[in-house]
């Protein structure tokens, strides 16, 4: 398969698989597509040892790194650029109904306290600040593409990533956040309608695609709802000359999903997700439940802006990751995952969309005759 994106990063399939963990990278770009490594839950110590795993494992085939570096967040006004004062800064914004809101919602649920060496992983990778220590690591191994989850990365570490020769990528989820992209240097736009998981916009994937092709002049992966070859055909068939995946990810061998979420996307329908500002204060996809219930409810004190919202929940996350409390375990899934019913191999899943994309640009083919 060859597309302008397959030139451009050096790989065999125009498929792109977003996943934060390590062994599902290394098995995509192994099968001949591109892992890209998303780096926000990782320290820069951790995504140090992460991305060295990798470079041992990928038999030298071409991975990426997705970072989120938002354009508007809580506190980019506040002139801090230590991570560790912007984190004391943020954290004495939070209010502290919010925080007994959440505390009296795990309570409910018999969900307990964390230990002290637990807790306290609060930023992450959600601001400027924060995400460029993991760029600078990203940059010191030789991935290929850097991607941004969350609108235009900054002018300057487009021009950072392209000294070193590598490709930056970012997501859109309107044909005027992609044109905004293409002006700060974005090789490729990643069109993301809004079935995809995680953060998404209010467009569907069939509408979206072909608006961001006409809107600009470099490649488009289509991204939103992509689980299956027939799906990537409609994408390709759209203008976009390549896919991004991630959902379907989830729920493979080799990925480290714990079991009880694994078990619910196995038996997820596509109408059991929501796009909820619960889980950072920006809208994402996330697996409906109680969680994502209560910040709905009357009594809700509302979300915060990012990155407030996950500062306040991240060690709430960890408490239910570590309870018997499932009906509160929420996290990133799109619509995808009213599809995904069994556990397959990493490789299985690329060569099924292989195999399915052939079947339908082979049956299309017919129809008109070719």
């Amino acid at each position: 398969m060859r597309t302008r994106v397959t030139d451009m990063l050096g790989i065999e399939l125009p498929i792109f698989a977003f996943s934060h963990c390590r062994d599902v990278v290394v098995e995509v770009s192994r099968a001949g597509g591109m892992g890209v490594l998303g780096a926000l839950y990782f320290t820069p110590e951790e995504l140090e040892m992460e991305l060295k795993w990798i470079d041992d494992h990928v038999d030298g085939k071409p991975y990426g790194v997705d970072v989120v570096m938002p354009a508007s967040y809580a506190g980019a006004d506040l002139g801090v650029d230590s991570p560790e004062d912007l984190l004391g800064r943020l954290q004495g914004m939070i209010p502290e109904g919010h925080r007994a809101f959440v505390d009296n919602l795990l309570t409910s649920h018999g969900v307990g306290p964390l230990s002290g060496e637990e807790a306290g992983r609060a930023l992450l990778g959600w601001t400027d600040a924060t995400a460029r220590p993991q760029v600078e690591v990203a940059l010191r191994h030789p991935i290929a593409l850097l991607a941004n989850a969350l609108g235009p990365p900054p002018a300057d570490v487009v021009e950072l990533a392209h000294a070193k020769g590598v490709k930056v990528a970012a997501l859109a989820s309107t044909p005027r956040h992609a044109v905004k992209q293409v002006e700060v240097g974005v090789d490729i736009v990643v069109a993301q309608g809004t079935e995809a998981g995680g953060h998404t916009g209010e467009i569907s994937t069939m509408v979206l695609i072909p608006q961001v092709v006409d809107a600009v002049d470099v490649p488009v992966l289509a991204a939103g709802g992509i689980g299956n070859g027939r799906q990537m055909a409609a994408g390709m068939a759209l203008g976009a000359e390549g896919v991004w995946t991630g959902s379907i990810w989830l729920a493979v061998e080799e990925a480290d999903t714990p079991a009880m979420a694994k078990q619910r996307i196995l038996e997820a329908t596509s109408r059991d997700t929501v796009r909820s500002r619960s889980w950072t204060g920006k809208p994402a996809r996330l697996l409906r439940n109680e969680w994502t219930d209560a910040w709905e409810a009357p009594d809700s004190p509302g979300t915060l802006p990012m990155p407030l919202q996950f500062m306040l929940i991240s060690d709430a996350l960890r408490r239910i990751a570590r309870s018997d409390a499932a009906e509160l375990a929420t996290f990133p899934a799109g619509q995808i995952i009213g599809t995904m019913n069994q556990v397959r191999s990493t490789k299985d899943v690329v060569f099924g969309l292989v195999e399915e994309y052939i079947e339908a640009t082979e049956r299309l083919g017919r129809l008109t005759g070719d």
